[in-house]
């Protein structure tokens, strides 16, 4: 017989945001290459498999580059999401335990089995959190398209056309609106996704306030948050520019380092834990 668990409401103590120094986010980075080591080729498997994704859209749209460069600006602001396996890893590992295939196939084909109300918005907050990153790297998608379709003064097809008429071009402004009205796009999206996810996976709370605390993390640490967003991008161009090799090991890296950032940027303990509250349910 299945009894249903302690439920949480808005009154539960709001999680608690820590301060970080400036260069913390490098030390996520080594606990992070620490965790891939330890894990091995369940890491790099999801880095290998976003790679691919990532060619399967460079084979698909090398021809429309407005297409091509809206689609992985896109898959990098779903990239969260994707990467949830990996902080149910680095969290694995943190407790002692086994971190293989089987923490990977309970993350994403047995999330919340035993959960009482499977029809609650609890139950579906993972799901909610990834149809709306969803939704915004579509809108981006459709935003970048049009902008340069509509301003650049050829047709760009190529990677080449881009970097000759948008890039280097010498007169206009095309490429740098481009780049400001992606900053602004992304930088809401960057602060409500930061620590969501590894947060939503490890307690229970309500969606909108796991966004909430992820932005109260980011107002109290503006510049290690700027650096640890300028790293992201780095590291994250790398992987592009090395014909997406390096996306093999950049994915698992940046994933395990969130959890850790999620770590040390929020004190979560005075939340029901998701997992003892589903076991509970059983």
């Amino acid at each position: 017989m299945h009894t249903p668990p302690p439920q949480f409401s808005a009154a539960s103590p709001a999680p608690g945001v820590r301060t970080i120094a400036l260069m913390q986010p490098v030390h996520w980075l080594v606990l992070a290459w620490r965790d891939l080591l330890r894990c091995g080729w369940i890491s790099l498997a999801h880095g290998l498999l976003l790679a691919l994704f990532g060619a399967a859209l460079l084979v698909a749209a090398h021809n429309r580059f407005w297409l091509l460069a809206g689609a992985f600006s896109g898959f990098l602001v779903v990239a969260p999401v994707l990467a949830t396996s990996l902080y149910a890893l680095s969290r694995a590992l943190e407790r002692g335990e086994q971190a293989d295939a089987r923490v990977v196939l309970k993350t994403w084909l047995n999330w919340q089995n035993n959960n009482f109300n499977k029809w609650g918005n609890d139950y579906w907050c993972l799901v909610q959190f990834g149809a709306l990153l969803a939704l915004a790297g579509t809108g981006w998608v459709l935003t970048s398209a049009a902008l340069i379709t509509l301003l650049a003064p050829v047709p760009i097809n190529t990677p080449v056309d881009f970097i000759r008429h948008v890039v280097l071009a010498r007169n206009g402004f095309l490429f740098e609106l481009w780049l400001a009205l992606g900053g602004v796009l992304a930088a809401p999206i960057f602060a409500s996704s930061v620590i969501t996810i590894p947060l939503l996976l490890d307690r229970r709370l309500t969606l909108l306030r796991a966004v909430l605390t992820s932005w109260r993390a980011v107002l109290a640490n503006p510049l290690p948050m700027a650096f640890w967003a300028a790293l992201i991008m780095g590291l994250t161009l790398l992987g592009l520019g090395s014909a997406l090799l390096g996306l093999t090991v950049v994915i698992p890296l940046l994933g395990h380092a969130s959890w850790h950032a999620y770590r040390d940027l929020v004190d979560a303990s005075a939340l029901p834990p998701r997992e003892l509250l589903d076991q509970e349910a059983s």
